[in-house]
């Protein structure tokens, strides 16, 4: 097992990183000194989306026990089950005979606390339902579901991940948190450093595909007990399936020889359609219920740790960013955007500031104005 999972592949793409090798790493668990890591910036994301997944779960234990609504926890656990079920194999193709279709995708950094030879940092178990979490907590305080279904709470829920998740996914090969595997036709096209892959499906398309999947199989029936576990993880299963059946528009141009033309143009008008579909809703929905709603605790704690965490992060990097040549700093990483970046960035300030409950405010007064323009 050790020496089949440490491939070369792997192991040229881990080294650059963290001057690591897969070669060492323990099986299951490998603790280490955050003031020794490869650089100062990984244990403060580390900390941030531990912290952000604890608050999380207090939240969804506090809404199932206070409203007796247990779609908060499902989806917890839920993005958790589809974390392993999709990224596991990624990490380890060749052990489950998918090395031909996938290869090395991606490799991480060590952190503090990593999992399975090195490969899963426990930042990233914490990421999944803390980010998700975020987005569904906006969505939802703001009556999305309740008043326009879930489908269209779920699309909603889809592009406000995607706003903050970029944010995070333009800034980590550049910091050196993961590396992609740029020699993967699989890892094609890239938007800047980031494949297209990533700021659509695993960015967009996911976060919408577990959100449906937890509110058809727990939110629309509230179990309890057995029944609440078994559709939670039934929900997590299932979230690679649903991903397969949506991308299939894009794999139809993939293969050998993908037409990476053909899939830019899709993977931008799916997003677009996303975007088209979730802004006027969630203008229209906050000028509806901005002067009677309940805010969320958990967005108005997090969702500003979690930007001012990375504001400060992508401050730290400008200065490698601006001086790069042709994309690639003078440590040899590739840059995310930075544009897109800051517009992902200002679409999550007005998320979170939907949830500020501060009516009377200058800012809730402009955001006001710019609902209205949707209306």
């Amino acid at each position: 097992m050790i020496g089949e999972q440490c491939t070369a592949a792997f192991d040229a793409i881990a080294r650059p990183l963290g001057g690591f090798s897969c070669q060492h790493a323990p099986a299951f668990i490998h603790l280490r000194n955050p003031l020794e890591l490869s650089n100062w910036t990984l244990p403060v994301l580390e900390l941030m989306m531990v912290a952000g997944a604890v608050l999380a779960l207090a939240h969804s234990i506090r809404r199932w026990r206070r409203d007796g609504d247990p779609t908060n926890l499902a989806l917890w656990f839920a993005t958790v089950v589809y974390l392993f079920v999709i990224e596991i194999p990624l990490y380890f193709p060749n052990l489950f005979g998918v090395q031909d279709q996938l290869g090395v995708v991606f490799a991480h950094n060590v952190f503090t606390v990593d999992f399975l030879f090195d490969r899963l940092p426990l930042y990233i178990i914490a990421l999944y339902p803390a980010v998700v979490t975020l987005a569904f907590e906006i969505v939802r305080s703001l009556g999305v579901f309740r008043d326009r279904g879930v489908v269209v709470g779920a699309i909603c829920v889809g592009f406000v991940h995607h706003c903050f998740y970029e944010i995070f996914d333009q800034l980590g090969p550049q910091l050196r948190w993961w590396a992609w595997n740029t020699e993967n036709p699989i890892n094609h096209p890239m938007f800047a450093s980031v494949p297209m892959t990533s700021v659509f499906i695993f960015a967009t398309l996911g976060p919408i595909v577990v959100t449906l999947l937890v509110m058809w199989l727990v939110g629309r029936r509230a179990p309890t007990g057995a029944g609440l576990a078994w559709r939670t993880a039934l929900a997590g299963v299932l979230v690679p399936v649903g991903l397969a059946l949506l991308s299939i528009p894009t794999s139809l141009f993939g293969g050998d020889k993908p037409n990476t033309t053909a899939q830019v143009v899709i993977f931008v008008v799916e997003l677009a359609v996303v975007a088209a579909i979730a802004v006027p809703v969630l203008a229209r929905q906050w000028v509806r219920t901005r002067h009677d709603f309940t805010p969320s605790w958990f967005v108005r704690v997090f969702g500003p740790l979690y930007l001012v965490v990375l504001g400060i992060l992508w401050i730290s990097s400008l200065g490698a960013y601006f001086s790069a040549n042709n994309g690639i700093t003078a440590d040899g990483t590739p840059t995310g955007s930075l544009v897109y970046t800051v517009v992902c960035f200002v679409v999550a300030v007005l998320a979170v500031a939907s949830n500020a409950g501060a009516t009377s405010s200058l800012l809730v007064r402009r955001l006001e104005r710019l609902a209205l323009s949707f209306t």
